[in-house]
């Protein structure tokens, strides 16, 4: 490019610039200057008065003296009034001798003789050997005038002893008029300096300015995507080469625009038609990009996720920073499940970064993993259950080959009854093993049930009996049951299943001293067994999910005392294979009661001939 001439050159305005600015300066300096002067001819003023104070009590010492020891004498008076006359000057105005009693004996105006002093405690002060001195303002005319005011004692040499005062008032007005107008022709020398620097300023500002007003115009242009503007160039200073350049640069950056459209067309495609929502966040972790399957996963409009933190739409934000996501293994699993509809996605997270450079982003992958994850947890919660159905058999068996090994094998009564419950919970937990395969194949329609004509009184009894032998001490059984023979026709195995979980819920729920009341009554069509405790309770919101499989209200509590959550959903799936009704009521905190209703031997057999 050809050089810029000098006078041409943004140096030279720069130039012309500064000039201004050391004039202003000036200026400036000459405020301080005026300041300063104003402070000298005030310090200047009260010294010469501060001296003539000095010089007028050591003259007038020995007269005042004489005055004291003759007071009789007209010869001292007249004395004092002559050096008072002698030693006014055109700036004083009020020049006072005071004696003791703070008396005017001699004064440069005569009509104040002998008269009391108006100012009392500047000369109270002189009097008792303290020179004082101080400028104050009074009215003049109905003017403020500032004055000089000093008051001094006279002392006696000889013996130190306090004459009387001297006391002064100098006019300073002057002085401070004459600084008010050196302030005023400053203040206006100012102004126009000002003036003019503006003057100036705003010539020499346009033509930096508007070459870059123009630049600035065409950067706005571009920032929405119009690249065919250019700059004009006024001149050939630099300003005017950077106006070249940046047309240059518009040029490039609308070839590279067309570029970037291409390919970001082509993502958009990619990212439309992909299975699993992708969110792409700036080096912040403020959301700048997203797919319509992010969108459905999130429940979240691109609109409304835009510009938002990552952790806050991800709603992890009270666990996860932005950093911790950067550092944080590559994927978790966020679980967005509702009370009707399980929803788990897992997010992957990958950090845009250069080779040992920050990074400038996180890119998220969400893939749905509700099924997988159901499977799994479905999964988990079989072989906890399963654990807790074996469970309680092989309690009872070890606490009884416990007592045998002990030597209960050699009690020809205990013995065989020991036996003989080891041998009942060895079958009992061979049908549980039996029963998680039945409840499979219920699953699949592939389920029979061996159906007998039971006396269901008497099979509810032998279920009562048989918990009343291992039951804790502190909790009691109550018993309504019908007291003849109740013929059903039922699969006797299944319905003890059933008896057996719902009792050992309600055993394990009852506090000490609670009680389990049994009632069965006959129905028209139907018997009806009822089990209720004195338990917690379960609340009304959980109610109708108990017979769910591995649904428990309170895991934690489930754990301890080994609940599973699989009993009932046995329970209720094995009476409604008898075409019977289970369902519960409770009261939260008082108990909760199982109702079991199946249908007679009578009612079948007419069902069965109908």
């Amino acid at each position: 490019m050809k050089k810029v001439g000098f006078f041409k050159s943004i140096h030279f305005k720069f130039v012309v610039v500064y000039i201004l600015l050391i004039i202003i300066a000036m200026q400036v300096i000459g405020v301080l200057f005026m300041e300063r002067q104003e402070d000298k001819l005030k310090e200047n003023f009260t010294k010469n008065v501060d001296e003539n104070a000095d010089m007028i009590a050591v003259n007038l010492e020995e007269e005042l003296e004489k005055l004291m020891n003759e007071p009789e004498k007209e010869e001292p008076k007249q004395e004092l009034a002559s050096l008072i006359r002698d030693f006014s000057f055109s700036d004083m105005d009020r020049l006072w001798v005071v004696n003791t009693d703070q008396q005017i004996i001699a004064a440069d105006d005569e009509s104040k003789v002998g008269r009391k002093t108006s100012n009392q405690n500047m000369i109270s002060q002189a009097l008792l050997g303290s020179a004082t001195n101080d400028i104050y303002q009074k009215k003049v005319d109905g003017k403020l005038v500032r004055t000089y005011i000093v008051a001094k004692p006279i002392i006696n040499g000889t013996n130190g002893e306090t004459l009387g005062a001297l006391y002064i008032e100098a006019s300073i007005e002057d002085i401070y008029e004459l600084s008010q107008t050196l302030n005023e022709i400053l203040a206006n020398a100012t102004i126009i300096a000002l003036v003019i620097t503006a003057l100036l300023g705003i010539i020499l500002a346009r033509t930096i300015t508007r070459p870059l007003a123009d630049m600035q115009k065409q950067a706005k242009v571009m920032a929405r995507g119009d690249f065919t503007r250019t700059v004009k160039v006024y001149d050939q200073d630099e300003i005017g080469q950077l106006a070249a350049s940046f047309n240059d640069l518009t040029q490039k950056l609308q070839e590279a625009n067309e570029i970037t459209e291409s390919e970001r067309t082509k993502l958009r495609s990619v990212l439309s038609y992909m299975t699993d929502g992708v969110m792409a966040t700036d080096m912040d972790g403020y959301i700048i990009l997203m797919n319509d399957r992010a969108e459905e996963m999130l429940s979240l409009s691109r609109h409304e996720a835009m510009g938002r933190f990552l952790p806050e739409v991800l709603g992890v934000e009270d666990v996860f920073s932005i950093e911790l996501l950067e550092e944080s293994p590559s994927s978790m699993i966020l679980d967005y499940s509702s009370t009707e509809v399980p929803f788990i996605i897992r997010a992957s997270f990958s950090v845009i970064q250069k080779d040992d450079g920050p990074v400038n982003g996180i890119i998220t992958v969400l893939h749905d993993v509700t099924e997988q994850e159901q499977i799994e947890k479905e999964r988990r919660e079989f072989v906890s259950n399963v654990s807790h159905e074996l469970r309680t058999p092989l309690t009872t068996m070890r606490s009884y080959l416990e007592a045998l090994a002990e030597g209960a094998w050699q009690d020809e009564n205990l013995a065989p009854k020991f036996l003989n419950v080891t041998q009942t919970e060895t079958e009992r937990m061979i049908r549980l093993v039996t029963d998680l395969l039945q409840l499979s194949k219920m699953d699949n329609k592939d389920y029979q049930l061996h159906f007998q004509n039971v006396d269901l009184t008497e099979l509810l009894q032998q279920v009562i009996d048989r918990f009343e032998m291992s039951k804790s001490e502190k909790i009691t059984f109550e018993k309504h049951l019908y007291d003849k023979p109740l013929s059903v026709r039922v699969d006797p195995d299944k319905i003890i299943q059933v008896l057996d979980n719902i009792i050992s819920n309600a055993l394990k729920y009852s506090p000490d001293g609670g009680k389990v009341t049994f009632l069965l009554e006959k129905e028209a069509k139907k018997v009806h067994i009822s089990i209720k405790d004195e338990g917690v309770g379960i609340p009304k919101q959980n109610l109708t999910k108990i017979f769910d499989r591995f649904y428990r209200v309170d895991k934690a509590r489930s754990r301890e005392i080994g609940g599973t959550g699989l009993g009932l959903a046995i329970a209720s799936e094995v009476v409604k294979a008898h075409n019977g009704e289970i369902w519960a009521e409770s009261e939260y905190g008082k108990g909760t009661t199982i109702h079991v209703k199946l249908p007679t031997y009578q009612s079948r057999e007419r069902e069965a001939k109908a």
